[in-house]
């Protein structure tokens, strides 16, 4: 009896580690194909990084354009927070909102004026994120992309 419940507690704690982890945590690469660009955005490779610590979550990129740069670029966010960015082009401020598990919004300001909203979505299968852009882009481009990316 003693060994069933040690089993049963063992494995609870190792289901429940799994059950609650974020499911954006971790290396994704742009599938170039599937992604729809901002017109002067074109990108040829990219990959993200997700991290998070006590609740904050730091996103660090590296996209390759069809110019054959690489901009690379890092933001921190947290749930409900309005977060100022260390060193981005695109906007110093990033307000991140947690809609469900798998979904955020974000919205990014650049001298506290509006400048692009982020639409984020995790598949239910965890190997697909979503990322659809509206406003100012890593790129230097603005206007509307999509950008598909898969799990590594």
């Amino acid at each position: 009896m003693k060994n069933l419940l040690t089993l049963v507690i063992v494995a609870g704690a190792l289901l429940s580690g799994t059950a609650f982890a974020d499911p954006i945590i971790g290396t994704w690469k742009l599938n170039v194909e599937k992604s729809k660009f901002a017109p002067g955005g074109e990108l040829t490779a990219g990959t993200r990084e997700y991290t998070e610590s006590k609740g904050l979550y730091t996103l660090e990129q590296k996209m390759t354009g069809k110019d054959g740069k690489e901009r690379s670029g890092k933001a921190t966010y947290r749930e409900g927070q309005e977060v100022k960015q260390a060193s981005s082009d695109v906007a110093d401020t990033t307000m991140a909102k947690k809609i469900d598990a798998n979904t955020w919004d974000f919205v990014l300001k650049k001298d506290g004026k509006t400048v692009g909203h982020v639409h984020r979505v995790v598949s239910s299968d965890g190997k697909t994120l979503t990322v659809h852009n509206s406003g100012a882009q890593l790129s230097g481009a603005t206007g509307d992309e999509t950008l598909v990316f898969d799990k590594q």
